[in-house]
C-alpha cells in the first residue's frame, strides 16, 4: 500500500502497526525467540498398574534318563541331572539291604548245619530272601541314583559269599557234584583276584545281562536244591545252566578288563 506522499516512512509505520516486522528490524529479535523447542513427548502410562489376575502355575518335568538325546529337528538337548528324588533315610536303604544280606549268611549256615538229609526249607527261605534283596537293592540304587562305593564292592561280594556257602554246604551233604563246587569257587577266586588287579587302575566292572541271568539261575537252582531231596534231578538242570552263563560272564569281564588295560 502506498500513501499519497509516496514516502517509505509511511509504509514502515503501517507495517509496525499491523504487527509485521520490516526486513531491517529482524536483527533486533531476542535470541530466545529463534530457538527450536522440541515437541512434547507422548504420554506414558504409569507402570504401577494392578495385575489383571493371579499368576497361573506351571508344571515342569525333568527327564532323569542318563541317555543323551540325539540332535535333530524338533529335538531338545538335555543334560543329565544327578537329582535324588528320595529322602536321606531312603537313600541308605540299598546299602542297608546289602548289610542285611551279609548278616543272613551266618544264619543260613546255621540252618543248613542243623538240617538233616542235605535239604532244609528254612535255609531255602533264607537263601531266597537273600536272592530277592539282591535284585531289590541294585534296582533301587540305580533308580534313585544313590550308587555308592560300598554298594559297588559289597553287593556282589555278598552274593558270592552266599552262593559259595550254599555250594560248600550242599557238597558236604552230598547234594552237589564236585564239578559244580570247583567251577563256582574257582570262578569267584579268579574274579576276586582280577578285581584287586584292575581296581587300582580305575577300571570298573559293570554287570552285564549275561551276568545277571547267571546270578538269577544260580540262585534259583541252588534254592531248589536246598529244599528238595538229593535224588531230584530237575534242580540240577537249572543249576548247570546258571553255571555255564556264569562262566561266560566271567570270560566277558576278563576280556573287557584286558582291553581296558591295553588302552
Amino acid at each position: 500500500m502506498e500513501f499519497a506522499d509516496g514516502g517509505v516512512t509511511g509504509r514502515a509505520e503501517l507495517a509496525i502497526d499491523l504487527g509485521v516486522l520490516a526486513p531491517h528490524e529482524l536483527g533486533r529479535l531476542p535470541f530466545r525467540l529463534g530457538q527450536h523447542r522440541p515437541p512434547p513427548g507422548p504420554e506414558i502410562a504409569s507402570p504401577d498398574t494392578a495385575a489383571q489376575g493371579p499368576l497361573k502355575g506351571m508344571a515342569v518335568g525333568i527327564d532323569e534318563s542318563r541317555e543323551a538325546e540325539g540332535l535333530g529337528h524338533g529335538r531338545i538337548l538335555s543334560t543329565p541331572m544327578a537329582t535324588r528324588a528320595v529322602s536321606a533315610p531312603l537313600q541308605q536303604l540299598p546299602n542297608a539291604l546289602t548289610i542285611a544280606r551279609l548278616i543272613l549268611i551266618p544264619v543260613f549256615v546255621a540252618l543248613m548245619l542243623s538240617a538233616e538229609g542235605g535239604h532244609s526249607w528254612p535255609a531255602g527261605i533264607v537263601f531266597g530272601v537273600a536272592g530277592v534283596t539282591d535284585q531289590i537293592d541294585g534296582f533301587l540304587a540305580r533308580r534313585w541314583r544313590v550308587e555308592s562305593d560300598f554298594g559297588r564292592v559289597w553287593d556282589p561280594l555278598a552274593d558270592r559269599l552266599m552262593i559259595d556257602a550254599a555250594v560248600i554246604l550242599l557238597f558236604a551233604a552230598d547234594h552237589m557234584p564236585w564239578a559244580g563246587l570247583v567251577v563256582i569257587l574257582g570262578r569267584d577266586l579268579l574274579l576276586l583276584a582280577g578285581y584287586k588287579a584292575i581296581a587300582p587302575q580305575g577300571y570298573e566292572v559293570r554287570v552285564n545281562v549275561v551276568g545277571k541271568a547267571a546270578t538269577w539261575l544260580l540262585y534259583l537252582g541252588i534254592g531248589c536244591l536246598l529244599v528238595t531231596h538229593r535224588s531230584t534231578e530237575w534242580p540240577y538242570w537249572i543249576f548247570w545252566t546258571g553255571l555255564v552263563l556264569a562262566v561266560v560272564a566271567g570270560v566277558e569281564y576278563a576280556v573287557g578288563a584286558w582291553r581296558q588295560r591295553r588302552r
